[in-house]
């Protein structure tokens, strides 16, 4: 090979270099510029705790007070559970009370000795009532039957101590509902902050790649997901909590028939 042809496959060799190394430069400022924005966007998030840390202020206020909201209804769940367990427990020991009393004087001496409860205060109640009208607690008088009209008012009494009874073990559950029902609306609004975001990104940077879009995105789908997660189990648990109440509320009627069934088959009505 002559020297003038070396010359040229040498001068060939390094203008092929030379555009191998601009390609390559001009790849790596577009792959730059496509990782950080223009207009100064946040970077991409590796992991769901990183897309809470760099969320918009509106999303992290939103997703702070899903928490608090789960909190407080994982507390009500809890209380409930123990509240309705200590309610059954002592539903039984009233039935086997009761199961051991031959009449309304045994009855007395049965709710003694029972743990209060509602189904002992609904019978104490009854019995008082009961008492005062027909005069047999007074020393010296004769017990007498009462009247429609008292047993009217005898009803009453009773009802009237049972919806006390069944409004005291309701607390905290319409608490369970408004969790239930407005943490989906708080998710749906992050949604909207979110999606609202990505299109900001996209406006920023003049272009709909995935680091324009992505940030808003994320953030739309983790405040779904934190308020599903916040919703299902309140909603659940009030369902659930509502049907005890109603079966709660129905043994207690129940219990209020039976007593007035007592003082008829005694002969004291």
């Amino acid at each position: 090979m002559s020297g003038a042809a070396l010359f040229l496959a040498l001068s060939r060799l390094a203008q092929a270099v030379g555009d191998t190394g601009q390609a390559a430069s001009e790849v790596a400022r577009n792959a730059l510029q496509t990782a950080v924005p223009a207009g100064g966007h946040r970077a991409l998030a590796t992991n769901p705790w990183q897309m809470v840390l760099r969320a918009t202020t509106p999303t992290q206020i939103i997703l702070v007070v899903l928490a608090v909201f789960s909190v407080v209804s994982w507390v009500l769940i809890f209380w409930k559970w123990s509240e309705f367990r200590r309610v059954g427990r002592q539903g039984d020991g009233f039935v086997m009370g009761m199961e051991r009393a031959g009449g309304l004087d045994e009855v007395r001496q049965v709710l003694l000795h029972l743990e209060d409860s509602p189904y002992t205060r609904l019978f104490r109640e009854g019995v008082e009532f009961f008492t005062d009208l027909s005069g047999a607690g007074k020393e010296g008088s004769t017990p007498r039957g009462i009247s429609p009209a008292q047993l009217e008012t005898l009803w009453m009494v009773l009802e009237k101590e049972l919806s006390e009874e069944r409004d005291e073990l309701a607390h905290g559950l319409p608490w369970l509902a408004i969790i239930g029902s407005v943490s989906p609306l708080l998710g749906l609004l992050g949604t909207v902050v979110g999606v609202m975001d990505a299109f900001i990104g996209i406006s920023a940077t003049g272009s709909a790649n995935i680091s324009a879009v992505a940030p808003g995105i994320a953030e739309a789908l983790i405040t779904t997901v934190a308020g599903l997660f916040v919703a299902i189990p309140a909603v659940m648990a009030y369902n659930h909590y509502a049907s005890k109440l109603g079966l709660f509320a129905g043994e207690l009627e129940g219990f209020a028939s039976e007593f007035v069934g007592t003082l008829a088959r005694e002969g004291r009505l």
